[in-house]
């Protein structure tokens, strides 16, 4: 494994894939942070000048990592809870734990790419009585970024062997990504997001899941019906979405962020695509490859069961182009 670039950023060591001009920064030690992409001098993601990176699962920017479980998950009407099959009500951050812990990096590789691995242990047992290993893989491409997120049952096929905790050796999980992408609040009526055909969800306050109507092909981000959305896709779309943004300073001719939502036979099938900014002045915004709805864990709608020793992966590319091509 090559050694690693470190960089200090925010008073934070962190590594650096890539070169001066284009580059991944990562901080496997927060949840393993990706914080800034950086494409051709521009930064592709937003990250606060001011991070506080004392509760760094809160920073709003770059894109934290959701595992087990996305979003808000609900029992009796109590967020931050789940019950298992057997009926033991547990305790889960909103959007899982992984955004939370340390990250060990295991490959590091002289193509631009490198994987950082969340495994089981004394953090874990509590809240998820299951023995996974949990990876992201970043690749720098020439014009884009590939993200791919790995989940490993490590379980025992014999009923002897399972945790205490477990009856079932099955891993329940729905994973995603929550990209901030860097936009200035006042270019949103500017800027279109073109869509795959979807159904438009969202959730209700008890955890439950309200059914909207059909998706629009194409919205403009200031358009309120994207506001905490999911986008459920009808049918695998590999073609993903586009985010197509106005001309800036950074980018005269405008910038086109194509996300590519990979279906591969052995893979994970991405479920849907969330579109959520803080608040109409935020100069971000986020547009989300879920694998699950939130509360699937209740509900089922994304819920993946993963068989023990058994391993998937669900691939996402964003491809970065000129506003004006292809048209």
């Amino acid at each position: 494994m090559p050694a690693h670039t470190t960089l200090r950023f925010q008073d934070q060591e962190l590594i650096r894939v890539g070169d001066e001009n284009d580059y991944l920064l990562l901080a496997p030690q927060y949840g393993g942070r990706l914080v800034r992409w950086v494409h051709r001098g521009e930064d592709i993601l937003y990250w606060p000048a001011d991070a506080d990176w004392s509760q760094p699962a809160r920073i709003r920017g770059g894109n934290p990592l959701l595992f087990p479980f996305i979003a808000r998950h609900f029992v009796d009407g109590d967020i931050g809870k789940w019950r298992d099959a057997e009926g033991t009500v547990r305790a889960m951050p909103v959007h899982g734990f992984a955004r939370d812990l340390p990250f060990e990096v295991v490959a590091q590789t002289e193509d631009n790419a490198i994987t950082m691995r969340l495994q089981a242990g004394a953090a874990t047992r509590v809240p998820y009585p299951y023995e996974f290993e949990f990876e992201v893989t970043y690749r720098l491409l020439e014009n884009g970024l590939e993200a791919a997120l790995a989940v490993t049952n490590g379980a025992a096929e014999s009923e002897q062997d399972l945790l205490p905790e477990a009856k079932s050796n099955a891993l329940p999980y729905y994973a995603g990504h929550h990209f901030y992408f860097a936009l200035a609040h006042g270019a949103r009526a500017g800027t279109s997001l073109a869509m795959p055909p979807s159904s438009l969800a969202r959730q209700r306050p008890d955890g439950s899941i309200q059914d909207m109507a059909p998706g629009e092909p194409a919205y403009t981000l200031d358009d309120a019906r994207l506001q905490d959305t999911f986008h459920v896709l009808q049918e695998p779309a590999p073609d993903g979405c586009t985010l197509t943004m106005p001309p800036n300073p950074a980018a005269p001719a405008g910038r086109r962020l194509r996300i590519a939502l990979d279906r591969r036979d052995d893979g994970a099938p991405w479920h849907a695509i969330t579109t959520w900014s803080e608040k109409e002045t935020s100069d971000f915004y986020c547009v989300e490859p879920w694998l699950g709805l939130p509360n699937a864990i209740h509900h089922g709608r994304g819920l993946r069961w993963l068989q023990p020793g058994h391993r998937e992966t669900a691939v996402c590319r964003i491809l970065v182009e000129s506003a004006a091509e292809g048209t």
